[in-house]
């Protein structure tokens, strides 16, 4: 892409990433209204970019509304250490399933170089 192509790429989703998911949505349904292959490129961009994850749009003022203070220091720093602990407790479950997702990944991978083997050896 050009220069201008790609600022001007990056203005347009900005300006639909300010306004949420909602515009996104928007866009993308107005796409497969008028021009669906235009519909189906926004529905691709939006999954392959993780657009449409919690963490990349809503969570961020949810966040901030827990992070506020009430004025109890020991319920403010109950509540600040829940939120620390399901934090690590997310982020281990996340590296736990990616770990899930790699062993299933090189057990197909293995069971394919294995029948590969069988077949190599069949044909001989």
């Amino acid at each position: 892409m050009s220069t201008t192509a790609t600022s001007w790429f990056r203005s347009v989703t900005d300006a639909l990433d300010a306004k949420g998911k909602g515009a996104w949505l928007t866009v993308m349904i107005l796409g497969f209204i008028f021009v669906w292959p235009l519909g189906l490129a926004v529905l691709f961009y939006m999954l392959w970019s993780n657009r449409m994850s919690r963490s990349f749009f809503g969570c961020s003022g949810s966040k901030r509304k827990m992070h506020s203070n009430t004025g109890n220091a020991a319920f403010d720093a109950y509540k600040q250490d829940t939120l620390t602990r399901l934090e690590e407790e997310q982020s281990s479950f996340q590296s736990f399933l990616q770990r899930l997702r790699d062993a299933k990944d090189k057990s197909e991978f293995d069971e394919f170089m294995s029948n590969r083997e069988k077949q190599v050896k069949a044909t001989s």
